[in-house]
């Protein structure tokens, strides 16, 4: 089972793998399960996938979301980024919200990073920050020059549209 979806992901058009999920609801955990794995490129591409098909708050994901944190620090840049994107839709619970915003925070600063993993630990942090007044000032000076400089202008043009 878990070769014939590892095959889908190395091989399928996303509008294929997007079908398999939609018609076999049932590998929906094998393929977290996969996103959760150090098998690359399968693990990103399952997160890819899982994103691709998840709902708001996705019940399957829920009981995932805290794995995903701690998994953050130690998976590549592309399963990062999708793990991110992925949590962005997710309803994170208070307890795990204060070692997400670090963690993000930790992904921001780290200036040589894939600019489109940073930008989705940025809007995470800013989702937080809305319920925590008092990280306004951190999310301010994370904001300064020498986090932004090495940004491309459509990025910055992004993160001065979140910031309004």
């Amino acid at each position: 089972m878990k070769a014939a979806l590892e095959k889908i992901l190395r091989g399928a058009y996303k509008a294929d793998m997007v079908a398999h999920i939609q018609s076999h609801p049932e590998d929906f955990d094998e393929f977290i399960k996969l996103a959760l794995s150090t098998k690359q490129p399968c693990a990103w591409r399952a997160a890819w996938l899982l994103y691709s098909c998840m709902d708001k708050n996705d019940m399957r994901l829920q009981v995932y979301v805290e794995q995903m944190i701690e998994m953050l620090p130690l998976k590549n840049e592309s399963t990062n980024r999708e793990f991110l994107m992925i949590l962005q839709k997710m309803k994170i619970n208070p307890d795990l919200e204060g070692k997400l915003f670090d963690v993000c925070v930790a992904i921001w600063e780290n200036t040589k990073l894939a600019q489109s993993g940073r930008y989705n630990a940025l809007k995470l942090m800013l989702k937080i920050a809305k319920n925590y007044p008092e990280l306004q000032n951190e999310i301010t000076f994370l904001l300064d020059e020498r986090y932004t400089e090495s940004c491309t202008k459509g990025i910055k043009h992004s993160i001065s549209k979140l910031m309004r």
